[in-house]
């Protein structure tokens, strides 16, 4: 059989499970299956693949039909501009959060020495990509989630990071290790009655940990923002990702907890994303 073949039958199982993005995703799969890139691939149809590549095609094929994503089929996730390991134990990496990483670099142009933590690091991919960009920043994340930690831990291993970055298993109610110049959080913010409308490749294989925001989608948000106003120094910077319609609420929230309101950014979607705010 040729790839032009099994990309046809791949595609096909993904088209009749309701995959929306089957043409790339079989082509993605038989890139990992024979270890070649994408362009390799689409230049290379007639090429030949042998039986034992054909069955795990096939299995990869039948794990993307069930919804697992193309992220956790591969074990990791690009993000910013580096690769993350990630698993099924951690929230996928989102294009829209490398907003939070490019607005903190232009707000903190000016800035050399910063202590950073990140409430609910999941695969340390904002904290270390942010870590990366400003080489005297130094950071820690914590999460309840101890395989977190360990997959954040690994990924700091990788970047060489591991000198300027502290993980600590933690709830944020009981973290209370030092003062900090910025903090940064992306919580749970869906409501629990809403979880069960998302895609089924969310739903199914993603950590409800991770996703669950409680009845209103705030109590996450709530915990964060009133721990965070004892962790941040005076006139600190606290940046959150929030849900499209959380915008007014979460305001409310900050300043009753002495934030001033300094920006609220959109997503690619044009949509409310992050608020950035001030202790004031």
């Amino acid at each position: 059989m040729n790839i032009r073949s099994a990309l046809s039958i791949g595609n096909k199982i993904l088209i009749q499970n309701d995959i929306i993005s089957h043409k790339l995703d079989s082509e993605l799969l038989m890139s990992k299956v024979i270890n070649k890139n994408r362009e390799f691939i689409i230049l290379n149809l007639d090429k030949k693949i042998n039986e034992k590549n054909f069955h795990k095609y096939n299995q990869l094929i039948n794990e993307r039909s069930q919804g697992k994503p193309i992220a956790y089929i591969f074990g990791k996730k690009y993000f910013w501009r580096n690769e993350f390991l990630v698993n099924e134990k951690v929230l996928i990496p989102r294009p829209d959060t490398e907003i939070l990483v490019e607005e903190i670099i232009k707000i903190t142009k000016n800035k050399e020495k910063l202590n950073v933590l990140e409430i609910g690091v999941g695969s340390g991919c904002l904290l270390l990509s942010l870590l990366i960009e400003k080489k005297y920043f130094k950071g820690t994340g914590i999460d309840i989630s101890k395989n977190c930690v360990r997959l954040s831990r690994i990924n700091s291993q990788n970047l060489n990071l591991e000198k300027r970055v502290k993980f600590f298993i933690s709830d944020v109610d009981n973290f209370n290790l030092g003062k900090y110049d910025l903090i940064i959080s992306n919580p749970p913010y869906i409501k629990k009655l809403d979880l069960k409308y998302l895609d089924k490749d969310v739903k199914n294989f993603e950590p409800m940990l991770a996703l669950n925001g409680g009845i209103d989608g705030l109590s996450a948000i709530r915990r964060v923002i009133k721990k965070s106003g004892k962790l941040i120094k005076k006139n600190g910077l606290l940046i959150l990702e929030i849900s499209f319609n959380q915008k007014n609420e979460v305001k409310k929230i900050l300043k009753k907890n002495g934030f001033y309101i300094n920006k609220t950014l959109k997503d690619f979607a044009k949509n409310d994303r992050c608020i950035v705010s001030t202790k004031i």
